[in-house]
Formats: structure tokens, sequence, C-alpha cells
């Protein structure tokens, strides 16, 4: 029997328009990445794959990475957050879930309990001054051309101008 105009899908049918998106999406994201492979010039050198820093010699050492500290107290954060989100619909359902609903909270906040003592001690608290377990390379010398960037290729000969 034909579906009628106008009346709502059924089963399947209903995400029948998503499913096409994802998988269109999919074949699209696919294509894109082959043909930029198969199409992209591919003629590396030893210049083209050296880093570039827009052609000036830093003055200083880079920054250093964040400590692993500032990750473990964004892990503490989120993890509280969503116990948080998830108690509130507990707290409104309390009296219909009784002793299991109880039991099945106890349980959850053991294992938020336990990931934050794994994170206490990961050191995720310790705010004191950063432990170095070797001393800096550069020996507090200033960078220089020569120290920083590598040169490839024939360069003008030392002591003679490039513009003569």
């Amino acid at each position: 029997m034909p579906a009628v105009v106008g009346a709502p899908a059924t089963g399947f049918s209903t995400y029948l328009g998503i499913f096409f998106l994802i998988c269109l999406s999919g074949l699209f994201a696919g294509l894109s990445f082959f043909a930029s492979g198969r199409l992209g010039p591919k003629k590396p050198t030893k210049a083209k794959t050296a880093p570039y820093e827009c052609g000036i010699v830093p003055s200083r050492a880079p920054a250093e990475r964040f400590p692993v500290r500032f990750y473990l107290i964004a892990m503490i954060f989120i993890i509280f957050d969503i116990e948080i989100i998830f108690l509130y619909p507990w707290a409104v359902v309390y009296r219909q879930l009784s002793t299991f609903g109880l039991t099945e909270i106890l349980v959850f906040s053991a294992l938020v309990f336990a990931s934050f003592l794994y994170l206490l001690s990961n050191g995720a608290l310790d705010w004191g001054p950063a432990k170095r377990l070797r001393p800096p390379t550069m020996g507090g010398g200033m960078r220089t051309t020569e120290s920083t960037v590598r040169r490839y290729g024939p360069g003008p000969e030392p002591g003679r101008d490039e513009a003569a």
C-alpha cells in the first residue's frame, strides 16, 4: 500500500535523509583527500621540508611547554562538572529510585573520587616551582643566525659582499 502524502513517516524512512547526508559527506571527504594526494605536486626538497619562521632569527629560546598540571586541573574541572550534571537528575527522581538509585550514585561518586585521588597523586594541585630535570641547553648565551638557522645550498662566500 503506498504511503499517503502528508502522513508521518515511520521506521527507518524517518532517518533516511540524515543517513544519506552522512554518506554523502563521508564520500566527499574521502574523495577530497584522494584527489589532493593524487593531483598535488610532489617535488620535496631539503629547503621545502625545513622549518620556516618568517626569516626572523629569534633572540631568545622559545617558551616552555605547558606543564601537565594545567591539563590535570582541566580534567578535575571536567570530572566534577560531569558529576554535578549527573547529580541533578538523580536528585529530581530520588524518591522513585529508592535503594537502587542510592547505590548507583554512591558507586558513581566513588569512581569520581578515585579519579580525583589519581589526579592528586600525579601532582595536579602542586603549585610549587617547576622541577627541572635537566639544565637549559643554551647555557645563557644569545642565539645567533649561525646557531639557529640551517642553510642549504651554496651561499655567499664569507667576507664577500652580496651586492658586488
